[in-house]
C-alpha cells in the first residue's frame, strides 16, 4: 500500500472511530482506548443510583430495564441516567451492564416480589422460635430471578448479633436461593416501612424522595431557632429529622448579613436593641430604648445601621467641635 493511500485509510478509520468515542490511533498500527459508556441504574423507585459500564450494551437508553453485575450477584434495575463523555476512571473497575432485561426477566421479578411478604413472615416466626427477641426482621428482598434472598433486620443491641442458626434455617426453607442477613439502621427501617411523617405529612420524606441520608446535628436546629424539645426535632425513626438540613445553609448565609441578638442598632425610630432576627424574611425585631411600652418593631435590614458605627461617627463629630472651640 502506498504512503498516500495508507494515510487516507488511517484518516478514514480515525474519523469513524472518533465519532464512536474511540481514540488512540498511533501510526498504522491501531491502538484503541475506549472511554467507558457509564449509565446510572436504580433498583428501587426511591433508591440510590449506581453507575455501571454499558459499553457492551451501547444502545441502552433511559427507561430501559437492564441486568447488571453487582457485588451481590446479578440484579435487575432501570436506567435513569446517561453520563455523557465520561472519561473518569474509578478506583476499581466499573461493574458491567450484562444485557437488556427480557419480558421473562420482568415476569420473574414480579413473581419474586409477591413472595417477599411470606418470606418476611416466615423469618420473623423462626426468629421468635429461636428467642431472638433483640432483633426485628423488617423485610425480605429477592433479586429478580430468586437466586438470592436477603433478609433485612434491625437490632437495638450494639453488640454483634449471631444469626448463623437463623440464616441456616432460612437457607433450608429456601434452598433455591442464596440466603443473606443484612443489618440496617433506624433511618433505613423508617424508609422501608413508610407511613406518616412526624410533621403530619402523609408520606415521610425518606419514603417519598430522599435518596441519601445526610448527617444531621443538633446545631442545625439551634441555628434555625427550632425548639429542642425531642418531639419537635425527632423523626419517626427516633433520630434527628432529615428536614433540619433543608434550610440550614440558607439560614447560615442569611444570618451573616444580619445583626446578632442584643446588638444595639439605629432605626428610623431611634436607637434600640435587637430582640430576634427572621433570617429568611430578612427582618430584624427591635425593642426601642425610648419606648417605655416595650413594643417590638419589625424592620428591614436595609433600614438599620449598626449602633457602634454611628457612635464612632458621633464621637468624631464631637471631637471636631471641641477642636474648633479650642481654636476659636
Amino acid at each position: 500500500m502506498g504512503t498516500k493511500s495508507g494515510h487516507c485509510l488511517h484518516t478514514l478509520i480515525s474519523n469513524k472511530l472518533f465519532a464512536k468515542g474511540i481514540t488512540g490511533i498511533r501510526g498504522y498500527g491501531i491502538i484503541l482506548t475506549m472511554s467507558p459508556m457509564i449509565v446510572g441504574v436504580r433498583f428501587n423507585k426511591i433508591g440510590k443510583i449506581y453507575h455501571f459500564d454499558s459499553s457492551d450494551v451501547p444502545d441502552v437508553k433511559i427507561g430501559d430495564h437492564v441486568i447488571v453485575d453487582t457485588s451481590r450477584g446479578q440484579h435487575l434495575g432501570e436506567v435513569v441516567q446517561m453520563i455523557e463523555g465520561s472519561s473518569a476512571n474509578p478506583v476499581a473497575e466499573w461493574k458491567k451492564v450484562e444485557r437488556r432485561a427480557t419480558p421473562r426477566d420482568l415476569t420473574l421479578r414480579q413473581t419474586c416480589l409477591k413472595k417477599q411478604t411470606d418470606a418476611t413472615l416466615n423469618c420473623r416466626a423462626r426468629a421468635q422460635e429461636l428467642n431472638l427477641s433483640h432483633i426485628k426482621v423488617i423485610a425480605a428482598e429477592f433479586n429478580y430471578d430468586g437466586s438470592r434472598l436477603a433478609f433485612l433486620y434491625s437490632s437495638e443491641s450494639e453488640d454483634k448479633v449471631d444469626l448463623k442458626s437463623l440464616r441456616h434455617d432460612m437457607q433450608k426453607q429456601y434452598p433455591q436461593s442464596q440466603v443473606e442477613m443484612h443489618q440496617i439502621g433506624p433511618r433505613d427501617v423508617a424508609k422501608l416501612l413508610g407511613g406518616m411523617g412526624s410533621c403530619g405529612l402523609e408520606r415521610r420524606c425518606c419514603s417519598s424522595f430522599l435518596i441519601d441520608f445526610s448527617p444531621i446535628s443538633i446545631k442545625m436546629a439551634k441555628e434555625q431557632c427550632i425548639s429542642l424539645t425531642p418531639s419537635e426535632i425527632t423523626g419517626m425513626c427516633g433520630r434527628l429529622r432529615c428536614c433540619l438540613i433543608y434550610e440550614y445553609e440558607q439560614y447560615l448565609s442569611a444570618r451573616k448579613e444580619l445583626p446578632k441578638r442584643n446588638n444595639r442598632v439605629l432605626t428610623p425610630l431611634g436607637e434600640g436593641k435587637v430582640v430576634d432576627v427572621l433570617p429568611l424574611r430578612d427582618l430584624i425585631l427591635v425593642r426601642l430604648e425610648n419606648d417605655e411600652r416595650g413594643i417590638i418593631h419589625e424592620f428591614d435590614r436595609d433600614l438599620l445601621e449598626p449602633w457602634d458605627e454611628f457612635e464612632v461617627l458621633r464621637r468624631k463629630a464631637k471631637n471636631s467641635c471641641h477642636l474648633h472651640d479650642d481654636g476659636g
